[in-house]
């Protein structure tokens, strides 16, 4: 979908070692990072992560695909899509949100614009995604992207406050697009994305 007057579309970019600061703004915040195995990142720790993000847009098979989401020019977001087998054509997505834009619909932007890009350019037959159990928002999202409840993974991740559980969500790509309202995503621009 090309520009659009409603004022709150959310565009993917292809991330960008330059973006390291804004992904820091959240990488750095404990409630950014409260159910995650990782942070809150040093700078150090933020730089290294983008860098490898950055890396992986060259690699040949590329299994990693990392995109900043952007609202009226600044970064509120970013989403990652994994290949996570070639031959089952199986993948993975996973987002976050700075806390700023917390129920503004960016994080069910960013994952309507991974999906897309896994079904539509990548041709996988099924994504999945987890989140924590007491993460009742990544849960709703998840919801609004049409993915389906497969069940619990028990004690998959230590993080700082003990074990993790983690729920896994999954669609398949004949379940792509879901019968939802249209996407604020923007396609990343030509040349950018791959």
């Amino acid at each position: 979908m090309g520009a659009d007057a409603d004022a709150d579309v959310v565009s993917l970019e292809r991330i960008e070692f330059t973006d390291w600061r804004d992904v820091h703004a959240w990488a750095r915040l404990p409630e950014a990072c409260r159910y995650q195995p990782w942070g809150p990142n040093t700078e150090e720790q933020t730089r290294a992560f983008v860098r490898a993000a950055v890396e992986a847009w060259t690699h040949r098979p590329q299994g990693r695909f990392a995109f900043v989401a952007r609202r009226h020019g600044a970064v509120v977001g970013m989403g990652e899509l994994r290949i996570r087998s070639v031959p089952q054509r199986q993948g993975e997505i996973s987002y976050i949100v700075h806390p700023r834009a917390w129920g503004a619909g960016t994080g069910t932007a960013i994952g309507r614009g991974l999906l897309r890009h896994g079904f539509e350019t990548l041709g996988l037959h099924r994504i999945h995604a987890t989140c924590d159990p007491r993460n009742l928002a990544s849960a709703r999202v998840l919801r609004k992207l049409g993915m389906t409840w497969e069940g619990r993974h028990r004690q998959v991740a230590l993080i700082r406050d003990g074990w993790r559980d983690s729920e896994v969500f999954g669609i398949l790509e004949d379940e792509w697009p879901p019968r939802l309202p249209a996407s604020p995503v923007r396609p990343p621009r030509p040349g950018r994305a791959s």
